[in-house]
Order: structure tokens, then C-alpha cells, then sequence
């Protein structure tokens, strides 16, 4: 299976269609006056694409098993034709496109099992994808392609040499693939008036993200948060809360962070931790959403 336990849960929703063509219009008329032997057709199949579309990865040995909450079949009738119109919705971490094209692939097998005795030219056509949301793909053209960040890594040893930054360089992966341009790089020591120049220089250059990693522990020399806080303008708890949330499902000591967000005036300000698993998970977390934030701070404006 693919590995998508980096992924966030949101809605997924899935539309798909199949098509069954009769031979005869005597047997549009016995379903629509149910007289078909076997019963009643519209009924009988939507139930076994109910049954069908929850066993989807019993048979299809990638598909992530996962909670199907909603589930709908509609029939269309033009002339020869019936067309299925197969609908699923989940909230979870991946789509559920496959789900929806199986469950119509059922009800329309089902619909030739119950109408071969009556009618042997009876066909299955065009079983494909209509339309599907959700996911990260949904959102990431959307979003302004003009930003710019700097990546300001907070810690003694790094700026001191004696280790190599990585949580840094995750961070500015994560940018350059949302195509946010980064406007500068540095590492800097854990010193609080050090900490509060760099952001006031770089508001002022008009960067519109500034993303610390390291300093939100509870070391005493983790300084990030106190340093930054009095100047921020607003802070932002929903992207600190999404943070904590997402690195909690992963490992119990997230909890322990102090992440922070929030702005100076239009630029957002982001404190991350400064483990590398923690500065990517949290990227992961508010990525791409979080670039939401530009159309309120500076417009909806687009390359």
C-alpha cells in the first residue's frame, strides 16, 4: 500500500458513473413496472453497491481500508440506456474515487444479473470517474504563486558548528514545492534580541513568511516563543492547534512543543520545533492550507 500516514484527514468525496444499455424497450418497461422475475431492480442493486463499495478493499489488494460515511445511488433512464450515477463520501486521508467506481461497477452487474433472463443483449458501458474532492491536489493551485519566505534556524550548536542543520532544509523542501520562493537562509544562536532583530528586518524587507525551527522546547535556552510573542500582532491558534494535533497522532511528546503563529502586520510569522521530524511533520500539518492566509492578508492576486 501507499504510504499515507503523512497525510491529514479531510473530506473525500467521490462521484462515478456506469451505464447499462438494454436491447429493448420491453425491458425499460418491466423494470419501471417492476414485473422482473428476479425482483425489484433498482432496489435490489443499490443494495448490493452498498454491500459492494465497503468490501472494495478486500478485493483490491492497494486500496487503504476506510470508513465510507455516506453513500448514494441515483438512475437516470434515457431511452436504451440507464445510467448509475454512484456517489461516496469519507473523512480520512486518502480519496475515495476507487470506492465509488467499484460500487457503481456493483450495482451494475447486479442490474445485468437480474435482467439477463428477460434479455440477453443486455450491456455494461462507461463505468469511470465523474468528479472527486479533497486531499491536498484539491487545493494547491489556488493559492497565490508570488511568495516569498525566510527560513531562520534558531540553535547554539548549529551556529556554533558543531552540528548541521536538517530541520532547516526540510522546511525550504516543503516551500520550493509549493512554490514559495525563499528570500534568505540563515541559522542563528537561541538569544532573544537576536531572535526579534531578524524578524523585524525581515517584516520590514516585506518577506511574507518568516518560519523559525528550534527554540520551542522547555529548555532554558528554548526562547523562540517569549522573544516573538510581544511582537506579534495577532497570533493565530487554529495553526498552532493543527501543529500540536497532527505531531500528537505521531508521537506523545508534541505535546511538549511551543509552537507559534501569528502576524506583524501582513506577514505571517510561523515558530516550529527544531527536530527534524518535528519541522516536517509540522509543515505536513498546515501545508498547504496555511497559504490561505495570503488572500486575506495580501489579496488574491496570482502570477
Amino acid at each position: 500500500m501507499v504510504d499515507i500516514t503523512e497525510k491529514s484527514t479531510t473530506l473525500r468525496i467521490a462521484v462515478a458513473q456506469a451505464i447499462v444499455k438494454v436491447s429493448k424497450l420491453e425491458t425499460i418497461t418491466a423494470i419501471q413496472n417492476d414485473t422482473v422475475p428476479k425482483g425489484n431492480v433498482f432496489a435490489m442493486s443499490k443494495a448490493a453497491g452498498l454491500l459492494g463499495v465497503k468490501r472494495t478493499p478486500d478485493i483490491l489488494p492497494d486500496c487503504h481500508p476506510l470508513p465510507i460515511e455516506f453513500t448514494s445511488v441515483e438512475y437516470d433512464i434515457n431511452g436504451l440506456e440507464i445510467t448509475i450515477i454512484f456517489t461516496v463520501k469519507t473523512i480520512y486521508k486518502t480519496g475515495v474515487e476507487v470506492e465509488a467506481m467499484h460500487g457503481a461497477s456493483v450495482v451494475a452487474l447486479n442490474m445485468y444479473d437480474m435482467l439477463k433472463p428477460i434479455d440477453k443483449g443486455v450491456e455494461i458501458l462507461a463505468i469511470k470517474l465523474l468528479n472527486k474532492k479533497g486531499g491536498k491536489s484539491d487545493f494547491r493551485d489556488r493559492f497565490r504563486k508570488d511568495l516569498t519566505a525566510t527560513v531562520i534556524v534558531c540553535s547554539d550548536t548549529i551556529s556554533a558548528g558543531h552540528k548541521d542543520d536538517k530541520a532547516g532544509k526540510a522546511i525550504m523542501n516543503k516551500l520550493e514545492f509549493y512554490q514559495v520562493k525563499i528570500a534568505d537562509y540563515i541559522v542563528i544562536p537561541d538569544e532573544i534580541n537576536i531572535i526579534q532583530e531578524k524578524v523585524t528586518t525581515y517584516q520590514e524587507q516585506g518577506v511574507d513568511m518568516i518560519i523559525y525551527t528550534g527554540g520551542t522546547g522547555l529548555s532554558g535556552r528554548d526562547v523562540t516563543p517569549e522573544a516573538l510573542l510581544p511582537l506579534l500582532d495577532r497570533r493565530i491558534p487554529g495553526i498552532e492547534e493543527a501543529i500540536r494535533n497532527y505531531g500528537q497522532e505521531r508521537t506523545p511528546f508534541s505535546m511538549l512543543s511551543r509552537s507559534v503563529a501569528g502576524t506583524i502586520k501582513d506577514t505571517l510569522v510561523l515558530a516550529l520545533p527544531g527536530s527534524t521530524n518535528g519541522a516536517k511533520e509540522s509543515m505536513d500539518a498546515i501545508f498547504p492550507a496555511v497559504l490561505h492566509s495570503f488572500r486575506i492578508l495580501k489579496g488574491a492576486r496570482h502570477d
